[in-house]
């Protein structure tokens, strides 16, 4: 289904230009959406490769979070970046988030930004992850952004300082330290694998 298949499937549940994130909860079809600014951007299934570095890099993370306050969750979870839950026209789906504010999650979703978030590029998704979503995510306050790059089997780390992101870049087998959770580091040597 291309783009504007995709805007004229989301119009036939209510009429508009923008959607909230009430509209995008009533939808009742297998296809997976974000919203930003209330448009409408239809997600394609991840790659094998994709789904194997995503969920490397959760299991790390999962382990180092046994017995912690922090929670990580994987896609496909809601994220209502702004807070506003029903109302909120920018609906994200992180390939990976972690949440220290419990007080931020419902039944369904998180409510305002996440702790940390990653997403591992595709071929479809890297416009969308380093320049649509990663100014949305500086603007909403997320204090930790990994973009993971199978093709350059590297990761690029953004730490939020002061409204800005400060840029650190990883490849390679090193490790990687994880800024919004003290002591946890990430082992690359497991993330990018060529089995």
């Amino acid at each position: 289904m291309d783009e504007s298949e995709v805007k004229e499937a989301v119009r036939k549940y209510k009429p508009a230009e923008r959607y909230t994130y009430a509209d995008y909860a009533s939808w009742d079809d297998d296809n997976r959406y974000e919203l930003i600014d209330g448009e409408v951007f239809m997600m394609s299934a991840p790659s094998v490769e994709h789904q194997g570095i995503s969920g490397e890099l959760f299991r790390q993370i999962a382990n180092y979070l046994v017995g912690k306050k922090c929670r990580v969750f994987a896609a496909p979870f809601d994220v209502c970046l702004s807070g506003k839950g029903d109302e909120d026209d920018t609906v994200v789906q992180p390939d990976i988030l972690v949440i220290c504010d419990k007080t931020k999650l419902d039944k369904q979703k998180c409510n305002g930004a996440p702790d940390m978030i990653i997403e591992v590029l595709s071929p479809s998704s890297t416009k969308h992850d380093k320049l649509i979503k990663f100014n949305k995510y500086k603007q909403a306050g997320v204090r930790e952004y990994w973009i993971a790059d199978p093709v350059d089997k590297s990761v690029v780390v953004h730490i939020l300082e002061n409204g800005r992101y400060f840029i650190g870049a990883y490849e390679g087998e090193g490790s990687i330290p994880v800024h919004v959770l003290e002591g946890c580091e990430i082992d690359l040597s497991g993330v990018f694998t060529d089995d």
